[in-house]
């Protein structure tokens, strides 16, 4: 990768809909030789896709907390079978396998309080591997670059 390449990539982080004329215009190539670069970091999956970044208020998220499960077993069978119940839960929008006292740490979208209530006691006290919850909840979100 080159100074080309991570300019193109800056910019395409920046903004994804970019015409390929626009991003060639930014990052000083030609048009050509702009679109076989984004192909080619297509292709070798560095870049791996495009999405629209959604205002959460609008969608209805009013609610963001992450938290901390512990398993009563550590083993991987049990580890799989805690991922495919989250894996189902429409709430849980990031789950991470994690080091330290707990082993996962999701991020958790709901309209309320009260509908992570439901999902707290509904969807993490029914799945029968998890041993300790621990609730942070998002008070504020000064810097977000995931986007």
């Amino acid at each position: 990768m080159d100074r080309f390449d991570e300019k193109i990539l800056q910019e395409l982080q920046a903004d994804g809909r970019l015409t390929n004329v626009e991003l060639s215009q930014r990052v000083g190539l030609s048009p050509s030789a702009t679109l076989r670069r984004v192909q080619e970091l297509e292709k070798r999956k560095v870049i791996t896709g495009y999405k629209a970044i959604l205002n959460q208020a609008k969608m209805g998220v009013g609610f963001v907390a992450y938290v901390s499960v512990g398993l009563a077993n550590h083993s991987k069978q049990s580890q799989l079978d805690f991922e495919s119940h989250i894996c189902l839960a429409k709430q849980v929008v990031e789950c991470h396998n994690i080091t330290g006292a707990s082993e996962y740490l999701l991020r958790v979208e709901t309209s309320d309080l009260n509908a992570y209530k439901r999902f707290h006691a509904d969807v993490l006290g029914e799945i029968p591997q998890v041993n300790s919850i621990t609730t942070m909840v998002v008070m504020d979100t000064p810097k977000d670059d995931r986007g």
